[in-house]
């Protein structure tokens, strides 16, 4: 997995293994290795959002921070 694609390409990327594992035609060891790829897109899913909302609340605060100073 390249760790420098985006959120939207490896959410694409998730979205392609969950509907080859759906279908059913994978053999077990194909079934197996999309599955760890799939769970390796997902945590990088969640650590971009995760930072995306960091971003938010420090932006967030530094809003409020200036109001109260106005």
């Amino acid at each position: 997995m390249n760790r420098k694609m985006s959120y939207e390409e490896a959410l694409e990327n998730l979205r392609d293994i969950v509907a080859r594992l759906e279908s059913g035609k994978e053999t077990l060891d194909s079934s197996l290795k999309l599955f760890e790829e799939g769970a390796k897109l997902s945590s990088f899913c969640y650590e971009k959002l995760q930072n995306a909302q960091q971003k938010i609340t420090e932006i967030t605060k530094l809003e409020e921070k200036q109001v109260e100073e106005s």
